[in-house]
C-alpha cells in the first residue's frame, strides 16, 4: 500500500483577502439568517379582537407546579344583559370587541365601563357581575388563565346586594 503525503505551503494572507473572506462570511451569514426566517406554510392565523390594556397591572398567577388550563372564550351579551355574579379561579384577560361593558363588583359594589378597543383585567376570586349597558350587543374575547385542569371558567356567586 502506498501511503500519500499531502504538504500545503502555508502562506500569510494579504490584508485585502483577509477583509473579502470576512466580507463573504457576513453576506453568508445574513443569508443564513434570512433563510431560517421563512414566511409561513399552509398555515394561517386570525385575530379576533384586539385591545389596549390599562396603565399599569399585575397579572397573579398561583405558584404551583401544577398543570393549569388557558382558554379562550368569545362572549356576546344582547342589550341590557348580564353574566351574573362570579368569579374566576384565575385572572381574565377581557377585551371589549364592540359594545360597552360595565363590571361592578361585589367587594365594594364599584363599576368600572369598558368600550370596544379597551382591555379589562379581572383578577382571580373577585366577585363581579359584567353588564351590557349600551345599545348595541357586546361582544367580548376572553383569555381565562390558571384555570385548574378540566374544571370550568366560571365559578358562581351570591347577589350581593348591590
Amino acid at each position: 500500500m502506498k501511503q500519500f503525503k499531502l504538504s500545503l505551503a502555508l502562506r500569510p494572507m494579504s490584508v485585502r483577502k483577509t477583509f473579502a473572506l470576512a466580507i463573504l462570511g457576513v453576506v453568508a451569514a445574513v443569508a443564513a439568517g434570512a433563510a431560517l426566517a421563512t414566511p409561513p406554510f399552509l398555515f394561517t392565523a386570525t385575530q379576533h379582537a384586539r385591545g389596549t390594556t390599562p396603565g399599569h397591572f399585575k397579572i397573579k398567577l398561583r405558584d404551583s407546579s401544577s398543570p393549569g388550563d388557558a382558554a379562550i372564550v368569545q362572549v356576546t351579551q344582547g342589550v341590557g344583559g348580564h353574566s351574573g355574579w362570579h368569579a374566576h379561579p384565575g385572572p381574565a384577560v377581557v377585551i371589549v370587541k364592540s359594545g360597552e361593558l360595565t363590571i361592578q363588583q361585589a367587594r365594594d359594589c364599584s363599576s368600572a365601563i369598558y368600550t370596544a378597543g379597551q382591555v379589562a383585567i379581572e383578577p382571580s376570586g373577585h366577585v363581579h357581575i359584567a353588564r351590557n349597558t349600551g345599545t348595541t350587543t357586546l361582544e367580548l374575547w376572553i383569555t381565562f388563565l390558571d384555570v385548574p385542569v378540566g374544571e370550568p371558567t366560571r365559578i358562581d356567586a351570591p347577589d350581593p346586594g348591590c
